[in-house]
């Protein structure tokens, strides 16, 4: 009874003509930022900021929520239709949703990526509702060292996500987290790798990387091709809903990805990042024999993925909300923005401020609700996209996403870093080299060297600490599990099968 009560002040809050206009007015927001490269929720909540102090803290927070979980949607559609994924979440989502696209099928990738996403929104934020406290224990019991050993976990992950050869995703895994080594050291402050280039001593940005890698990287392999060979946006789109086929194949994966997405969200660190390229992972094991191979426009591809980041977002609220810690750079935003409305991030939200606790957790399933009607109807214009001939579309792709890598910083050195990071994105499609894990290495390489580190520390150098911790010691086991199935002779013969059109 007590959640209905507290569900029913939520909506109570929620549905005020203020907050439902912030509401929207997020949600909006978050969906075009998403959609634009370059832009992400972390940049435009960090411009927003000084505009709350003139608003409520409940409408602000709305607001600056609606824009985070706005985002995950957006991030799809740019990722499906022009190979540029639009969050760091969404990569995961342009291996097969691009291939979808290029098959004609760019309006059942948006669909099924918009039903999932919703579906997987409402649950999470049922999820907050009904389960915070026990899912905040759960946070609880992870230290340094199993943060470690789960990313270790998520790398080697990535090994079997990866499509061709091993030696390749280890390489570029391995290469990322090179790439993720050149930054200032988090504990002794020093610049690393930077070759006294100021610009690099706060590394290297994840957008520079994406865009170039996969965006640009994509248009000049396109234009090495002979004009009749660039189909990709200009095959005639076959239907703008999914056919029945692409609903049975898909909801099971959206039921998987959400529960995989509600669980890896409440985790620091990136948690709807994990989720997607765990989903990912998961699919590809679970759907031995799809109806399209994964890596070639295989719907489950889009939709677990999808469905796990946006519950992955929805759910990272929770140690935010119940414990003041945030689980990434959006929530720890959050955390400022209620620090600036004077409200003490942490457990007794939920006991001194219930409007503002549920009215937030009410208005992200309205939010949700605005984003798939806000979507669905976008389709078709999102589709119109596919229709302009490439030697237009591919300069405005070019110019828009050189705009938005200017804006991160205003600073032209990460333009010719993107242009550098496009060239080695060319060469890797050359080599049949697939470019997911070594962004997958780039983001967690820095995670796991400071969890790393902080183990140690805690731990006085002594390495055994990683195995004589349950958790630990059992991610490190599941690891180990994964290399040793995916190295078993019958296992690696049926992957280069699966394969053996792009090796």
């Amino acid at each position: 009874m007590d959640l209905l009560n507290n569900l029913g002040l939520g909506f109570q809050t929620a549905l005020t003509l203020q907050n439902l206009l912030y509401a929207f007015f997020g949600t909006v927001l978050g969906t075009l930022i998403g959609v634009l490269p370059g832009l992400g929720p972390v940049a435009t909540i960090a411009m927003l900021l000084p505009s709350i102090y003139a608003l409520d803290a409940t409408p602000a927070l709305i607001m600056l929520a609606g824009i985070y979980y706005g985002a995950q949607y957006g991030g799809s559609t740019t990722a499906i239709l022009i190979n540029v994924p639009g969050e760091s979440s969404s990569v995961v989502t342009a291996i097969d949703g691009y291939q979808m696209a290029r098959r004609g099928r760019a309006g059942a990738a948006l669909a099924a990526a918009g039903l999932g996403s919703f579906f997987a929104g409402c649950v999470g934020t049922i999820i907050i509702a009904a389960f915070a406290p026990p899912l905040t224990e759960l946070a609880f019991k992870f230290g340094s060292a199993e943060y470690f050993s789960l990313m270790v976990l998520g790398l080697v992950g990535a090994v079997v996500l990866a499509s061709g050869s091993l030696i390749k995703a280890i390489a570029m895994i391995v290469l990322g987290l090179l790439i993720g080594q050149i930054n200032t050291d988090v504990i002794t402050g020093t610049a690393r790798f930077s070759f006294d280039i100021p610009e690099l001593t706060d590394g290297i940005g994840f957008v520079i990387i994406a865009m170039g890698v996969f965006g640009f990287g994509e248009i000049i392999a396109n234009l090495g091709q002979p004009e009749e060979n660039r189909e990709v946006f200009t095959k005639e789109v076959k239907g703008l809903w999914p056919t029945r086929e692409d609903f049975q194949d898909a909801w099971p994966s959206v039921l998987r990805g959400t529960a995989l997405g509600s669980i890896l969200g409440v985790l620091p660190g990136g948690g709807a990042l994990l989720a997607s390229f765990a989903a990912y992972t998961l699919e590809k094991k679970i759907n031995r024999n799809p109806r399209v191979p994964f890596g070639k426009g295989a719907i489950q591809g889009v939709a677990g993925p999808e469905s796990a980041n946006n519950a992955g977002a929805q759910t990272s609220f929770i140690p935010m909300l119940t414990l003041g810690i945030p689980p990434n750079a959006v929530m720890a935003l959050m955390v400022g923005a209620m620090t600036i409305k004077g409200i003490q991030p942490g457990p007794q939200v939920m006991t001194s401020n219930p409007e503002l606790f549920w009215g937030l957790i009410a208005s992200m399933w309205l939010g949700n609700l605005m984003l798939i009607i806000l979507n669905l109807p976008l389709i078709g214009i999102w589709i119109k996209l596919l229709t302009v001939p490439y030697r237009f579309l591919f300069p405005a792709i070019v110019v828009f996403c050189c705009i938005g890598t200017y804006s991160l910083n205003n600073n032209s050195f990460d333009v010719f870093m993107t242009a550098g990071f496009a060239l080695l994105g060319y060469v890797f499609y050359k080599l049949s080299c697939e470019p997911a894990p070594l962004l997958l290495g780039f983001i967690l390489g820095p995670m796991m060297e400071e969890n790393l580190r902080r183990a140690l520390l805690l731990a006085r150098g002594d390495w055994s600490t990683f195995v004589t911790r349950p958790l630990s010691a059992g991610l490190l086991v599941a690891a180990a599990l994964m290399i040793v199935v995916v190295m078993l002779p019958s296992i690696k013969s049926k992957r280069q099968e699966a394969f053996q059109e792009e090796t």
